[in-house]
């Protein structure tokens, strides 16, 4: 990409990046598997039973870290909040929505190959420091 000059100021590559940038995230949101995230993501906060069992897994999750915290977890602590999880993940509109959060995570990551590789950098790992091995 070569800079480009106007006459009231000038186009330079990052802001040609930025545009790209912004483009690739409208095309992303545009996509099938964002599509049926947000819907599998819009069913799980209007049903009232998925929003109960995320309450409760939430509460057992925030009780179980502060036991651990102060060394008072127990293995009983661990099923409790296991068997919560596994709750929440047996309802159908939950199911729905990890299998739509896998998708699109799968695609951002494809997504993400496609930008680091004529890099030699993965920018997903490398995004927040330098000098990293």
């Amino acid at each position: 990409m070569s800079i480009e000059t106007e006459a009231d100021g000038e186009t330079t590559n990052l802001s040609r990046l930025e545009e790209l940038g912004s483009e690739l995230g409208e095309r992303i949101a545009e996509s099938t598997e964002y599509q049926q995230f947000e819907e599998a993501k819009e069913a799980v906060e209007n049903d009232a039973e998925a929003q109960e069992r995320v309450k409760e897994f939430e509460q057992l999750r925030q009780e179980f870290m502060l036991a651990r915290q102060t060394g008072e977890a127990t293995q009983e602590d661990v099923e409790k909040v296991r068997e919560a999880q596994e709750d929440l993940h047996e309802l159908p509109v939950m199911a729905e929505y990890m299998e739509a959060q896998d998708e699109l995570e799968s695609t951002l990551e494809a997504v993400n190959e496609a930008i680091s590789e004529p890099l030699a950098v993965d920018f997903g790992e490398q995004g927040g420091g330098c000098c990293q091995e």
